[in-house]
C-alpha cells in the first residue's frame, strides 16, 4: 500500500468546555475531549453502551472559532491526524498520551433562532 496517511474522522460531543491559551509567540490553541458513543450486542444478546473518549488540539484562527462557538455537549465532526506524547514520570516511568491534531471541523448542531 502506497501514499498511507495519518487520518482521523469522528463525530461526536463535546464533554466540557474547550480550554483556550494565548501563547507567548502569539499562537493560539485550543484542547477538548469529545465522546463517541457505540452500541452492540454481547454475546448474551445484550445491549451494550460503550463511550470512547478523545482528546483533540487545535491551533491558530480555528482555535478562535471553538473558543466563540463550541460549549460542553456541542456535537461537532473532526478531521485531523493522531499523534503520541511521550515523557517520563517524576518516577522515572515512561508515559504516553495520544490526540488529535484537528485540521478542520463542523459544528453539527442545529443553529439557535
Amino acid at each position: 500500500m502506497k501514499n498511507l496517511r495519518n487520518s482521523v474522522t469522528l463525530i461526536g460531543h463535546l464533554g466540557d468546555t474547550p480550554e483556550f491559551k494565548e501563547l507567548d509567540n502569539g499562537t493560539t490553541l485550543a484542547k477538548f475531549a469529545i465522546a463517541t458513543d457505540e452500541s452492540y450486542k454481547n454475546k448474551s444478546g445484550e445491549k451494550v453502551d460503550a463511550t470512547e473518549w478523545h482528546n483533540l488540539i487545535v491551533w491558530g484562527a480555528q482555535a478562535k472559532t471553538v473558543r466563540d462557538y463550541l460549549k460542553k455537549g456541542s456535537k461537532v465532526m473532526i478531521e485531523g491526524r493522531l499523534t503520541t506524547e511521550t515523557w517520563d514520570n517524576k518516577e522515572g516511568v515512561k508515559q504516553y498520551r495520544s490526540q488529535i491534531v484537528v485540521n478542520d471541523f463542523l459544528m453539527l448542531d442545529k443553529k439557535q433562532s
